[in-house]
């Protein structure tokens, strides 16, 4: 028994050898796995220390050399625990301070170089709020412009009763007037968040900022926009719900909805899969080469003086719409020019509406939809020239193949027949064709009845009518293709 224990002190003697023995003879462990035995025995020692946030410090018993050596092997996942700056979870007390400390750490923490000039690349540092409910009286903001990379996610922020009424619950502005680069922020993510503005102003600010990610984001009771995009681009909004009033459709107070869901004043942004349940206007879109896609809204009946998408730039519109679904919500297009509709579905009278400003149209494709009414004599498109002014530059628009169910049928393209026995057939497409007077191409072909071999020609094409005559008269059937967009 004595002769175990001895050998037992032995190879424990051996092994606390190994483990403190750092400026030890290489000899001791064979083989040459001296350093390899260390290095494995510093990242074992490091996993076992948990760090909340990269503001962490070692303990002052480290010295400073063996402090660089522990750093140097840490895996650091820089991210901020805003429960770890006392920020209250339950949503009793305020906690603007505590968020906006530990944004401000994250702000200033190590940077991995530069992503655009001037705007510091953080290394995807995260502000994690840990699934927790918290009031806050003032905007959140970073501290600085010129930071990039950053994620806020995971929780519910919640404005307090004297929260600013023109404030945002989150503000990607600069907190000062400096810059060092043309854009503020860069890759800056907004992530699985509930935003509540308690109708005291909005939901999330984009200033000047390039390649923000908005997803998985609930934002309402709002008064202002539920989400502002100012100047910057390729800002990206995906998978989020956005109400002034939480409501499924059907709300006694829809009459009263106010506000805008999505305020795009920029360029070169997309909005993907969002529903907008509630606001004055679904989206508002003042700056170009935005796209939209699998937009569902049903945010204020266009009947109660609501509008689901408002193309409010007039001239040089670049727009996309696609695979979406307007709920009695319509779409209006401001001068429109380069325009795309498609493969969406209108209900309930919902349509598209073409307002003149200064009477020009181009460049509009709007094909491939579906639109369902009530019968009461609404077109799929419509001209609104109440502005005093008629629409009068007109081309390359084709409204062609969508289907129309309880609604007025209007295209650019349009097909008749006419049968009869005489040696003039009179052809009206004034009850299908959008603009009037306007015919660019017209196609046709006669097919007479009995041995006769008639000589016919297009005589005559004004106010969207076509006349062919024959030099006799036949029984015939005529065909007529008629298409306004001057396509050939």
């Amino acid at each position: 028994m004595t002769g175990k224990s001895i050998v037992c002190s032995l190879l424990l003697c051996f092994i606390v050898i190994g483990v403190y023995g750092e400026n030890f003879s290489s000899r001791t462990i064979p083989n040459g796995k001296h350093l390899e035995a260390i290095h494995r025995l510093k990242s074992f020692k490091a996993s076992l220390t948990r760090h909340d946030s990269i503001a962490s410090t070692p303990s002052s018993s480290v010295s400073p050399s063996t402090s660089s050596q522990l750093t140097e092997g840490m895996n650091q996942t820089r991210e901020y625990r805003v429960t770890s700056y006392g920020a209250d979870p339950t949503g009793n007390l305020d906690s603007t301070e505590a968020i906006l400390a530990a944004i401000a750490d994250a702000a200033n923490g190590v940077s991995e170089g530069n992503l655009l000039e001037g705007i510091r690349n953080l290394g995807g540092a995260q502000i994690n709020l840990e699934g927790g409910n918290y009031l806050i009286s003032r905007s959140l903001k970073l501290p600085e412009a010129g930071v990039g990379n950053l994620m806020i996610h995971g929780g519910t922020i919640k404005a307090s009763d004297n929260f600013p009424e023109e404030g945002y619950i989150i503000d990607l502005s600069p907190s000062s007037n400096s810059s060092s680069s043309s854009y503020n922020f860069e890759y800056i993510t907004l992530k699985d968040l509930l935003l509540d503005s308690k109708y005291r102003g909005g939901g999330i600010s984009v200033i000047n900022s390039v390649r923000t990610n908005i997803e998985n984001c609930y934002i309402t009771h709002f008064t202002t926009n539920g989400i502002l995009v100012k100047s910057g681009h390729e800002t990206y909004i995906r998978n989020s719900f956005i109400g002034q009033h939480i409501t499924a459709g059907g709300d006694q107070q829809e009459r009263n909805f106010t506000g805008i869901g999505i305020n795009l004043q920029g360029n070169d942004n997309a909005v993907t899969d969002v529903v907008i349940f509630s606001a004055d206007i679904g989206i508002l879109v003042t700056g170009q080469a935005n796209t939209f896609s699998g937009i569902h809204c049903y945010n204020k009946a266009t009947g109660f003086g609501g509008t689901g998408i408002y193309l409010q730039l007039p001239g040089l519109t670049q727009t996309r719409i696609v695979n979406s679904y307007m709920d009695y919500t319509s779409i209006v297009a401001e001068d429109p020019v380069q325009l795309h509709i498609s493969s969406t579905f209108f209900l309930g009278d919902a349509n598209i509406v073409f307002k003149s400003i200064h009477g020009v149209v181009n460049g509009v494709t709007i094909v491939d939809n579906m639109f369902s009414g009530s019968n009461q004599g609404v077109e799929i498109v419509h001209l609104d020239e109440s502005n005093n002014s008629n629409f009068h530059e007109i081309d390359q628009v084709v409204v062609d193949r969508n289907i129309v169910r309880g609604m007025k049928l209007k295209a650019t393209v349009a097909k008749m027949s006419m049968e009869g026995n005489g040696s003039l057939w009179n052809v009206d497409f004034n009850n299908i064709l959008i603009f009037p007077n306007l015919i660019k191409n017209v196609q046709y072909s006669l097919s007479s009845v009995g041995t006769t071999f008639p000589n016919h020609a297009l005589r005559n094409v004004s106010d969207n009518k076509v006349v062919i005559q024959t030099n006799e008269a036949v029984v015939a059937n005529v065909f007529v293709t008629v298409d306004q967009s001057g396509a050939s």
